[in-house]
């Protein structure tokens, strides 16, 4: 089910990327599309009942590669929320900018009046 969520947000996000004219409405999509893709990867290293990825010297190997959870896809999230962040700073200083200078944030209209 969790997966479906994932999949619908991303559908999400996809739709307003490639439907939308305004701006904002296209960084909110990729961001949706980016949150999409974190909650997936997430999903991906979840595991019913498990345990955090720390070996003790009492626990045996088989049940730690059993029931932890891999910490990868966790941190590879970690790394995808950063460079999301920059990408959303870089993008909304960009569409500020556009707005300096066009006076406004419909694509149609600021490529009839670049001429």
């Amino acid at each position: 089910m969790e997966y479906i969520l994932s999949f619908v947000l991303l559908m999400i996000g996809l739709y307003c990327v490639t439907t939308k004219k305004n701006i904002v409405k296209i960084i909110i999509g990729l961001n949706i599309m980016e949150y999409a893709i974190n909650l997936f990867l997430i999903l991906i290293g979840y595991r019913q009942g498990g345990i955090a990825p720390i070996r003790t010297p009492d626990m045996s190997l088989a049940y730690f590669l059993r029931y932890s959870v891999d910490p990868l896809p966790q941190a590879l999230v970690v790394t995808s929320i950063v460079i999301g962040f920059g990408v959303l700073a870089l993008s909304v200083s960009m569409a500020i900018r556009i707005y300096e200078r066009y006076g406004t944030f419909d694509i149609n209209e600021i490529k009839r009046l670049k001429g």
